[in-house]
């Protein structure tokens, strides 16, 4: 029980996030003096903000549950580029971010698109695209299984993107290194192995996992580290080369969440039977801290989501536009000097 004190324990002095999750906003300091609570409720003519994002976001989970894994994605490819400004979803510019190899696969465009539309026929020039793709993500994460948490709003969207400043780092990266990036982020171990968890549901290309199955490291063996019946299970479903005009196939990041895209303690108990899909994932048991916080999370489903709602509401604040910075813009693919409407 004294992994649970030093996991749960800044949930409560921190920000109260279950207090705040039920509506005790002031129990907690915003990330930053520009942001607010329910800032379109009090501050602006949009009262109903939230709620139109929240209805959108149910339209859509009701029959594409993977909305929510694709929101994450965007959430997690957007914050640690350039910051939580929503300059992933724009497609202005040469080389936009979304278009770097990185984010391959990216999704949810069109949601965010719709949320949009929906908030600028209602209050136009109110919402930012940053606000709309954080508060989407809070609600499709809750519709998941996972707890609320507080997203505090009041962000301006950032006005320019490029590829080249995509630093996202590969599956295989270490865990050492993913920590020294999550550090530079200002995030810690706790945050780095909680959000890893996000891996619980959604999917992954078989390229991003295929030289762990026949070439690690270019050894032209597997990756010694993950269990050899789960290995030859992946195999099947990614041969160690696609055919010409084939598809690169798709596999589910934790099997047994798989199409109901929910969170599921299992996630750690899979990198505990070294059944990991990615590396990065299986490598967190090579850490004594991420090792131990492995174990809890297994335990305990409830320490995992708590900790989710923290370390979200830690990420959603990475260098964030507030005030006289950024823009809102019209439309969340163009910045407003170049939205071709």
């Amino acid at each position: 029980m004294g992994r649970l004190v030093y996991v749960a324990f800044p949930l409560i002095i921190s920000f109260a996030v279950f207090s705040l999750c039920q509506g005790v906003a002031a129990a907690a300091a915003p990330p930053h003096p520009n942001l607010q609570w329910h800032y379109y409720e009090f501050n602006t003519t949009c009262r109903y903000a939230e709620e139109y994002v929240r209805h959108q976001v149910k339209l859509i989970y009701d029959h594409d549950k993977s909305i929510t894994a694709k929101l994450l994605r965007l959430v997690y490819s957007d914050c640690f580029v350039t910051g939580c400004d929503a300059s992933i979803l724009l497609d202005e510019g040469p080389n936009p971010e979304k278009r770097a190899p990185q984010n391959r696969g990216l999704g949810g465009f069109v949601l965010i698109d719709k949320i949009k539309t929906v908030l600028e026929s209602r209050c136009p020039g109110i919402v930012s695209c940053a606000d709309i793709l954080h508060l989407a993500a809070r609600d499709a994460v809750k519709m998941a299984g996972a707890p609320g948490y507080p997203v505090f709003t009041g962000r301006k969207d950032g006005m320019k993107s490029d590829a080249a400043s995509v630093d996202l780092p590969s599956p295989s990266i270490s865990w050492q290194d993913a920590l020294t990036y999550f550090k530079s982020r200002d995030l810690d171990v706790i945050d780095l192995t909680t959000l890893l968890g996000a891996h619980t549901l959604g999917q992954t290309h078989c390229s991003h996992i295929v030289d762990r199955l026949y070439n690690h490291s270019g050894t032209g063996n597997s990756d010694p580290s993950m269990d050899a019946t789960f290995r030859d299970y992946m195999r099947k479903l990614c041969p160690p080369k696609t055919k010409k005009g084939q598809h690169d196939p798709l596999v589910f990041l934790n099997p047994e969440s798989g199409s109901d895209y929910t969170f599921r303690e299992s996630y750690y108990n899979r990198i505990l039977r070294d059944e990991a899909v990615l590396e990065i994932d299986q490598q967190l048991l090579n850490g004594d801290d991420t090792k131990e916080i492995i174990g809890e999370f297994a335990d305990g489903f409830e320490d995992f989501r708590r900790t989710f709602a923290e370390s979200m509401y830690k990420m959603g604040n990475i260098n964030i536009l507030t005030g006289n910075q950024g823009q809102i813009r019209q439309n969340c693919r163009f910045t407003n000097k170049g939205n071709p409407n």
